[in-house]
């Protein structure tokens, strides 16, 4: 790989390990100076890789930077050291320097335990996502910023806060206790489940899918699945979804980058390997007896994966969305579950239930009664569609509305 692929490459995977476990060394207190030393190995690796080529082993030379840095740091800032220097697990008592532990191990548990930092109710759900890009996926400011369709100053102004946040309220980079490990690990899934739906139902920069941002929630998500204490049927389950959507990714999109509905996809490109591993940790998640909204999605998603229609297959799906608005209320649950009624029993059926809704604000809404309205009152199908189109933001979701108003002229 050259060095203007690598390094950008590099950054991507290492950056995050670096600061996490910098972070979690120095305390939250102290991430700034996580954030810019794990920046400042990347700054030297572009300054000295550019004159000396490219190492032989790029990851551990960075490591090897970033330890280096650390403890330059660490011995060049008295403050930092008097205030540091007694609470560093890693550290030597009789040589006073500071062990920097880059090993799998360390890694894996320091980025699961700044998972549990960042995932704190003191700060907001949308500054939890932004940290969490940030810091344990190495996304860059840009990128957050088109990840929730607002500028950089509006991110780093957000991220400041939250980290200030942080530091107010003194939230130490640990694994909650037993007692409070269902409550925080809530939280978690959470802010997971929203970073990969950011991805799956994009609405920056017109893309249907923002596979990165889906790749990292289902990253962070098996770091639990993979560690004892976490690794809980709502986990599983969790893991089960992103699974099963992700196995579409490749037909939902068109070469073009337009969106293909489920109807249309060609189910040659689904990716039976995730299928099938979304079903192992599907079966892994049911066990006890707790019914997370995680399971009802992926079994949902399960049903989504049999392309064939079947009366028996809508049922299944519109009577797990009669469970999942009992436990966890959506209007688009809502709205899915009466486009699952029109298939499962009939139109008309489902227009009495769609009406009843009434999301005037909501283009996916028009869109739904667009859909049922089709072949019944093909007039008013074409003013909900133009409706629609009248709300949609994203130009995909534009020509998705569009090229159904067209096929209503041609029918």
């Amino acid at each position: 790989m050259e060095q203007q692929q690598l390094i950008p490459h590099l950054f991507r995977t290492e950056y995050r390990k670096i600061t996490a476990v910098l972070c979690r060394l120095f305390g939250i207190e102290h991430i700034e100076i996580a954030e810019d030393l794990a920046s400042e190995t990347f700054l030297s690796a572009l300054e000295t890789w550019t004159y000396k080529g490219i190492p032989g082993n790029p990851t551990a030379w960075l490591y090897t930077v970033a330890k280096n840095k650390a403890s330059n740091y660490f011995h060049r800032h008295s403050t930092f050291t008097e205030h540091i220097l007694s609470r560093l697990k890693y550290t030597s008592p009789a040589t006073e320097e500071i062990n920097i532990d880059l090993s799998d191990q360390n890694i894996t548990e320091s980025q699961l335990q700044m998972l549990f930092a960042i995932c704190n109710p003191v700060i907001s759900p949308s500054a939890q996502t932004a940290l969490a890009l940030r810091i344990l996926c190495g996304f860059g400011i840009d990128e957050i910023a088109a990840a929730f369709l607002t500028n950089k100053e509006t991110i780093n102004k957000r991220l400041q806060r939250a980290k200030e946040k942080l530091r107010i309220e003194k939230v130490a980079i640990e694994f909650p206790g037993a007692h409070q490990l269902v409550q925080r690990l809530e939280m978690v899934l959470t802010t997971l489940y929203l970073l990969f739906n950011e991805g799956y139902y994009s609405a920056s920069k017109d893309a249907v899918i923002r596979d990165e941002l889906c790749l990292e929630a289902m990253r962070l998500t098996l770091l639990l699945v993979e560690n004892e204490s976490t690794n809980l049927p709502a986990v599983n389950a969790l893991y089960a979804l992103m699974c099963f959507q992700a196995s579409r990714f490749e037909a939902r999109k068109s070469e073009s980058g337009e969106l293909i509905l489920y109807a249309d996809q060609n189910e040659t490109l689904w990716d039976y390997e995730l299928i099938s591993k979304g079903g192992y940790f599907l079966h892994r998640a049911s066990t006890g007896n707790d019914l997370s909204k995680y399971h009802i999605e992926a079994s949902i998603a399960y049903w989504h994966t049999i392309k064939t229609d079947t009366e028996e297959k809508w049922e299944h799906i519109l009577q797990l969305f009669n469970q999942l608005l009992q436990i966890n209320y959506s209007p688009i649950a809502a709205l899915n579950r009466t486009y699952a009624l029109s298939r499962a029993r009939s139109k008309a059926e489902a227009i009495k239930e769609a009406e009843k809704l009434v999301l005037p604000g909501n283009h996916f809404y028009f869109v739904l009664l667009g859909e049922l309205y089709t072949g019944i009152d093909n007039a008013r199908a074409k003013a909900n569609y133009e409706a629609a189109l009248c709300l949609a933001k994203t130009q995909t979701d534009k020509k998705a509305i569009e090229n159904k108003i067209e096929h209503l002229k041609g029918a």
